[in-house]
C-alpha cells in the first residue's frame, strides 16, 4: 500500500470480491457511477494481458455536493476510484485513492471534513469485506 491509497486484501475470488465491494460501498451510501474493466480495455487497445481488475467510480452525492460547493474545481478528482484487482486464485486486492490525500491538495477546511467522512466510509466498506467472511 502506498502513502496515497487505502487498501485491503481479501481471501475471496475476484468476482465475489467485486460483488462484495459494490454491496459494501452501497451500505456506506456510495453509488457506482462508472466502471472500467481495465484488463479488458488494455487487452483491446494494446493487446496486453493484465490480471483481472476493475476501477469503480464511487460517489456519495451529499459528500460530492458539499465538496463542489466549497471548491468547484474539486470535481476534477471525483468520483472516488476504487480498484478491485485479482492477486491470484482466492486473493483479491481492494484499493482506493485516499480521500484525505486527494482533498489535501486543495487546503480547505471544508474539504478536509468531507475527505475525513469519505475516508471513514471507505474504511468501513473495506472493513466489511473482512478477510473473505
Amino acid at each position: 500500500m502506498s502513502s496515497y491509497t487505502i487498501a485491503t486484501t481479501v481471501d475471496r475470488s475476484y468476482d465475489d470480491t467485486v460483488a462484495a465491494v459494490r454491496e459494501a460501498l452501497q451500505e456506506q451510501g456510495f453509488g457506482v457511477l462508472t466502471e472500467i474493466d481495465l484488463a479488458a480495455t488494455l487487452k483491446a487497445k494494446l493487446g496486453v494481458d493484465l490480471a483481472p481488475q476493475v476501477i469503480l467510480g464511487a460517489c456519495r452525492p451529499p459528500l460530492a455536493y458539499e465538496a463542489i460547493q466549497a471548491e468547484p474545481s474539486i470535481a476534477a478528482v471525483l468520483p472516488c476510484n476504487v480498484v478491485v484487482r485479482s492477486l491470484g486464485p482466492g486473493s483479491t486486492l481492494v484499493e482506493a485513492f485516499d480521500p484525505e490525500a486527494m482533498m489535501g491538495l486543495a487546503g480547505s477546511e471544508v474539504l478536509a471534513k468531507v475527505a475525513e467522512d469519505a475516508r471513514e466510509r471507505l474504511g468501513a466498506a473495506f472493513a466489511a469485506l473482512g478477510n473473505g467472511a
